[in-house]
């Protein structure tokens, strides 16, 4: 059998390169952290997308979820400041406010004198497996991070949910002292019961498997439950965020419509209160301006 050619065997070792190339997982593209204030992690090619300006409500706006609010604000305050703190899971009714929170939470914290730069990173739920990645990307960076999941859950065939139990606490290189991992779900445990049943049935030690599976939610040292406002916390919504945007509506009257709106919704909640205002700034052709 005939030797390739010198031509053809170059040929063929670039050809086997290049495909060496596009196995091997991209670098991470180096962040510039002082881009912005927030930013949103891409795993490929990996990279921190800087957010000129953040979505987020005024704390103040936050009605009814006084005593969470406190808990969550304190905690983002001791972990700016340097001091111990734990990560956080938000979990309850749709609509009550858990994302707005973390952002407000943020933004105060960010402005305390003295602290050094506190950035939000926002990762999507389906990006979690490459949490180890981001965290390397963080791990010598000369500010602090809150990495922030909203809808957090797992499905029956998901196994990312290891990645996180991992990176919250339990790696060989564990959570990097400047980051911390804030997270908001429908649910307060994040893994579905029919997966729960399953690995019950199918298990032969199932008390040990459901511990594997119930542990995930032990990693958050803080449990903020949201739920469901009542009518007179609706309304206090309704009017705070109306004074804030100086919409002078008669006060009987968008009473009587934010409780026709929230019943056609079927809802009382900070959104429904939120969507009711943008209903009505838009009726009375004023836009919606501190």
């Amino acid at each position: 059998m005939n030797s390739p050619a010198p031509a053809d065997l170059a040929l063929l070792l670039g050809r086997i390169a290049d495909a060496l190339d596009r196995l091997a997982p991209p670098s991470a593209v180096a962040a510039d952290f002082e881009a912005a204030d927030a930013f949103v992690w891409h795993p490929s090619p990996p990279r921190l997308a800087p957010v000129p300006k953040v979505n987020r409500v005024e704390m103040m706006l936050l009605k009814g979820i006084d005593n969470v609010r406190d808990q969550l604000t304190d905690n983002t305050e001791r972990f700016a400041r340097g001091l111990p703190a734990n990560n956080a899971l938000l979990w309850g009714a749709r609509g009550m406010g858990k994302s707005s929170l973390v952002k407000a939470a943020h933004a105060a914290a960010a402005r305390l004198p003295g602290a050094p730069p506190l950035k939000l990173v926002e990762i999507h739920r389906e990006d979690i497996d490459s949490l180890p990645v981001l965290m390397n990307v963080m791990r010598s960076a000369p500010c602090r991070f809150i990495v922030f999941c909203d809808d957090l859950s797992f499905d029956v065939t998901d196994t990312s949910y290891k990645s996180l139990k991992a990176v919250l606490e339990g790696g060989i290189e564990g959570r990097p002292d400047n980051v911390i991992f804030y997270a908001t779900s429908n649910r307060r445990h994040l893994l579905p019961r029919d997966m729960m049943d399953n690995e019950r049935s199918t298990s032969v030690n199932p008390g040990e498997a459901i511990e594997e599976k119930t542990s995930l939610s032990d990693r958050f040292g803080l449990w903020l439950g949201f739920h469901k406002c009542s009518q007179d916390e609706y309304l206090e919504m309704v009017n705070g965020y109306a004074a804030h945007f100086r919409l002078d509506a008669d006060p009987e009257t968008m009473r009587h419509e934010a409780l026709e709106w929230s019943i056609t919704r079927a809802s009382r909640s900070g959104r429904t209160a939120w969507q009711f205002i943008q209903d009505l700034a838009g009726r009375m052709g004023r836009p919606l301006e501190a």
